[in-house]
């Protein structure tokens, strides 16, 4: 069998978590073929993939202590190998974060498929997760820019005056307008709580 040359693929390392079975033995035979390296583990994952590049999980009879990470929060492809499709196991390999699937009986077409969609919903899912993080960072650090504004308006500032004395502030201490704001807010609050060792800023 000619070896199948792939420059992202090969010398990649795949774990197959599932029990001894004929079936397996073309999974691993077709991922050698592509050119990764292969483990077998059952009934758990030793803690050591968490290196792994892709993990292969047997769907009809898993569960989620065999997993050294929480439920979808895997830090490589998964690829779920079904052959049940009772719907509570079809649904605890998506809640596990199946990124590709492959259908028992196993064989050796569609391997390298599964191989490439995984790692690309992987990828993909990964990069939703930091546009969203970017975006509920950017969200927090505008609702304390209009916090920081809002002392120097209670102070007698009119917002275009406070905005631009936050801005001064930043300049003056080296800083982001973000980060400003967020020192003010702060020792605004702690000042507000410490006034007579009892009160709490209600905000």
């Amino acid at each position: 069998m000619t070896r199948i040359r792939t420059e992202n693929l090969g010398g990649a390392t795949a774990w197959i978590l599932h029990r001894p079975h004929p079936s397996v033995h073309g999974l691993v035979r077709q991922l050698g073929v592509i050119g990764l390296e292969v483990r077998e583990a059952w009934p758990e994952l030793p803690a050591e993939t968490i290196e792994a590049d892709f993990i292969f999980y047997d769907a009809d009879m898993g569960h989620d202590e065999q997993f050294p990470w929480a439920p979808g929060q895997s830090p490589m492809p998964m690829i779920a190998l079904i052959g049940s499709e009772a719907p509570g196991r079809l649904r605890w390999a998506m809640e596990m974060g199946a990124h590709a699937q492959l259908l028992k009986p196993m064989s050796d077409k569609g391997v390298y498929a599964a191989l490439l969609v995984a790692r690309s919903n992987f990828d993909r899912a990964n990069a939703s997760e930091v546009l969203i993080a970017d975006l509920q960072s950017r969200l927090s650090a505008r609702q304390t820019i209009v916090r920081a504004v809002m002392i120097f308006v209670m102070k007698g500032k009119t917002e275009a005056e406070a905005y631009d004395l936050l801005r001064q502030t930043a300049m003056a201490w080296r800083v982001t307008i973000e980060i400003a704001a967020e020192r003010l807010v702060a020792n605004y609050s702690n000042e507000r709580g410490n006034d007579d060792g009892r009160r709490i800023d209600p905000a």
